[in-house]
């Protein structure tokens, strides 16, 4: 008989190690074990790509620096090949990237962390220089001047004026505003009228931090100067926008990207929220120290962002071995439930379950009749696939058409393992009957709400994604609950007669 003696061990080795690179993390790195001791530290980073030309290449790009509610703390570039400078001008910040010869397709990442600091003021720069008077054509500076005499009625100053202003902008009865947005938009318009009206105005880019966001594209927004100070106003609404996650990341009034020796060129934005301690917040993001450090912080925050739910899938898994080995739950599939609960947490609680039962229920019913053609299961699997597909299209639509915009999120469920689920409780049902059927879905079904609840549970977040050690304690339970060879939970009600008989 083969000694369990090295195995016990090895499961004995994952918990040390585990438990002692979260530790190191939480002491030499200061990420502490709850999210609620820390600051927040919003990690961005600029993902700039285009198709060089064969000749000498220069990137510049706007940066982003401390202002009200935020404080730079960090910022770097991952450019091989490329050199880089930061230069600082009356128009704000930019970064510069520089190469004698470059040719095919380029990637360049810049990125910056900044501390949500209530106490953080920026210095603001006076605009300088004389505001240029844009042209309009005939009908269009007719407009432009009913606009503005409009404005200037209702208004007092430059901001009631901007307010009074955009709000026109935004009235659909307003004849003006449409010719003017005919050619360009909200934004524009907004800049041009204000330059025409005399007045000292730029427009920025703004980001809305989000957490986890990836691919994300800058919106455009204008300032304008009180006298003291840039206020900010979005041109969608006409307010000035309070919110505490927004940051304004292009203040230079120029351009956000300028690529020469290059073309095709595109920008995208991720970001990702980490909780850290106030000393490692001043300090340089954490980086990977070898292997006593397993940190995923050293990736491109698009890649962290992913991996903030793949680093919860595990969870999941613990879940599934302990109530399928321990309690004896039945589920269709082995880890069907983790995936449905990975598409409940895009999808919200209730929308998905309502989602999940529909596609289901609607799948088994043209299931039972394909299985009267007598098929191929290569065939049949591939009509099912076909059928959740436009299943799931038609309910997309339908919930759309009724104003039901949480079922859009629908789409999110994985299609191909809802159709093999589909397969294999249609054959569940002719073979063992439909309370098998009921059992097995019911139970995957509860089994992907806990897991849900649990990768929705903010210490389990922070815990999975800041210490990667704690998947090695994870991984050693599982292993010990796969040498469990005793009676489960649900099967201690065969032995009720014999206590009852006591």
């Amino acid at each position: 008989m083969t000694s369990k003696v090295p195995f016990y061990i090895s499961i004995l080795l994952l918990i040390i190690a585990g438990i002692t690179l979260s530790v190191m993390r939480h002491q030499q790195y200061g990420v502490p074990w709850t999210p609620g001791e820390t600051r927040q530290v919003w990690d961005l980073e600029a993902r700039i790509e285009f198709y060089a030309n064969d000749k000498p290449v220069k990137v510049s790009l706007a940066a982003p620096a401390t202002q009200d509610g935020f404080t730079l703390i960090n910022e770097s570039a991952s450019s091989p090949g490329y050199g880089v400078s930061y230069i600082s001008s009356n128009s704000g910040r930019r970064a510069e990237w520089s190469i004698r010869h470059a040719k095919g397709p380029q990637t360049i990442y810049y990125k910056t962390q900044f501390l949500v600091d209530p106490n953080a003021q920026s210095t603001p720069i006076p605009p300088v220089g004389e505001i240029q008077k844009p042209t309009f054509d005939g009908p269009e500076e007719a407009a432009a001047v009913a606009l503005i005499n409009r404005a200037t009625r209702l208004s007092a100053e430059p901001v009631s004026f901007t307010r009074e202003l955009i709000k026109t902008l935004n009235d659909p009865e307003s004849q003006n505003a449409s010719l003017l947005l005919n050619n360009m938009t909200k934004y524009e318009a907004t800049q041009k009228l204000l330059s025409y009206a005399g007045m000292q105005n730029k427009v920025v880019g703004v980001i809305q931090l989000e957490d986890g966001r990836r691919r994300q594209s800058i919106e455009m927004m204008n300032e304008i100067w009180n006298g003291e100070k840039w206020v900010l106003f979005n041109p969608e609404t006409g307010t000035q926008p309070t919110h505490p996650n927004l940051l304004v990341w292009d203040e230079s009034n120029v351009s956000l990207l300028d690529v020469v020796g290059g073309r095709n060129s595109q920008i995208y934005f991720s970001m990702i929220s980490q909780d850290m301690s106030a000393q490692q917040a001043t300090n340089s993001k954490v980086e990977s120290d070898g292997l006593l450090n397993l940190s995923i912080h050293s990736l491109p925050l698009e890649e962290q962002a992913m991996f903030k739910t793949i680093m919860l899938m595990p969870i999941g898994a613990l879940i599934v071995v302990f109530l399928r080995v321990i309690v004896g739950l039945k589920t269709s599939g082995t880890f069907m439930p983790v995936l449905i609960a990975v598409a409940f947490v895009q999808t919200q609680l209730m929308t998905g379950i309502i989602g999940f039962l529909l596609i289901v229920g609607t799948g088994l019913i043209i299931r039972s009749y394909l299985s009267k053609l007598n098929l191929l299961l290569v065939a049949r699997i591939s009509a099912v696939i076909i059928a959740v597909i436009l299943i799931i299209s038609i309910f997309t639509v339908v919930a759309f058409k009724l104003g039901l915009t949480s079922g859009l999120t629908i789409t999110f469920f994985p299609m191909i393992i809802l159709s093999w689920t589909i397969e294999r409780m249609s054959i569940l049902w002719e073979e063992e009957g439909t309370k098998e059927v009921f059992m097995q879905g019911g139970g995957s079904l509860f089994t992907a709400i806990l897991i849900y609840l649990a990768m929705t549970n903010s210490y389990v977040q922070h815990l999975t994604f800041n210490f990667i050690g704690l998947q090695l304690v994870v991984m050693a339970i599982i292993l010990l609950l796969g040498t469990y060879t005793g009676y489960r939970i649900s099967e201690l009600r065969r032995f009720k007669p014999l206590a009852e008989e006591d």
